[in-house]
């Protein structure tokens, strides 16, 4: 079974060990999956960490086929998609925790509002969206915080005192700073989407728009735009695109912009440190770190 080089790269380096033994198991998963729901899995899509495949029922009615890493972190996704039903998400149709598979309904026909060449159109799309999503947190859950996200940057600093990759240790600190000043000052959390970003909104055959791909995620409604502020961003003119988006979200969303900006330079300095990999990092969500800090000196007057 040949999988996509980058598919392979990216789970090795998120997963190490665990995550190639289940590369080797793949096969085996996939061969399961098509005898109990009698399906036929076809050609994945572009894969980033999870394996994603349109797939053929019998009836011929498509599905997608998307399997995970079992985990914590796959239960997450799942209870996430399962709280967020009926919210402007994909459905869910049935589930195997035990081999980290989700059948899912098939999107068509399925454009992701990345394809959208007009930005400020797609951010306004992105907004009604976010609108439909969020909702009250559970009285019950193991959906992660941004209280675990500042957990996690704050174990990348205890092993990487000197920086990681581009990023230098007053930055780091600066980071960590922030994300603890944020959490403590939080006064209303939300069930998020936890990777809200424009690959991950797709076009409906009616002419409306759904999410996938939800990991969840209990915070501020601030956090969950930023990944979508980071994403796609053009080579030349970023500061730009990012200061008309943000000018959107907040206008359309009633947010805080003071600290929708800090929070994304928290989350920026986080994925960036999570795609270090040697020499290579994302240099999108690396640039976003000094905007997040242009903007808010530009919009407040002070260094945070």
């Amino acid at each position: 079974m040949e999988l996509q080089l980058q598919f392979v790269q990216n789970v090795k380096h998120c997963f190490n060990e665990l995550g190639k033994k289940w590369l080797d198991e793949l096969p085996n998963i996939i061969k399961y999956c098509e005898e109990k729901w009698s399906l036929q899995i076809q050609k994945p899509y572009t894969l980033s960490i999870n394996y994603a495949a349109p797939a053929k029922l019998l009836n011929g009615k498509e599905v997608v086929v998307k399997l995970c890493l079992p985990g914590d972190e796959f239960l997450g996704e799942l209870e996430a998609l399962q709280l967020l039903q009926k919210r402007g998400i994909v459905r869910l149709i049935d589930a195997d925790t035990e081999r980290g598979v989700m059948v899912l309904e098939k999107i068509t026909p399925g454009h992701a509002l990345a394809d959208m060449n007009e930005d400020e159109d797609a951010c306004l799309i992105a907004a009604r969206v976010f609108r439909t999503l969020i909702t009250r947190v559970p009285t019950i859950t193991k959906i992660s915080t941004t209280k675990d996200r500042e957990k996690k940057l704050r174990e990348i600093f205890s092993e990487h005192r000197n920086g990681i990759g581009p990023i230098t240790k007053d930055t780091l600190e600066k980071a960590l700073k922030l994300f603890h000043y944020l959490n403590k000052t939080t006064k209303e959390s939300w069930l998020l989407h936890g990777d809200f970003h424009p690959y991950n909104i797709l076009l409906c055959k009616d002419g409306s728009w759904k999410a996938i791909d939800p990991k969840g995620l209990i915070g501020e409604a601030e956090y969950d735009l930023i990944q979508y502020l980071l994403n796609k961003l053009p080579e030349e003119g970023a500061y730009d695109v990012m200061r008309k988006r943000v000018d959107i979200f907040t206008h359309e969303l009633q947010l805080d912009k003071k600290r929708l900006l800090l929070w994304g330079y928290c989350h920026a300095v986080l994925a960036t440190s999570w795609t270090v990999d040697g020499d290579n990092y994302s240099r999108s969500f690396y640039q976003g770190i000094m905007i997040f800090e242009k903007l808010y000196e530009e919009s407040f007057g002070i260094k945070k």
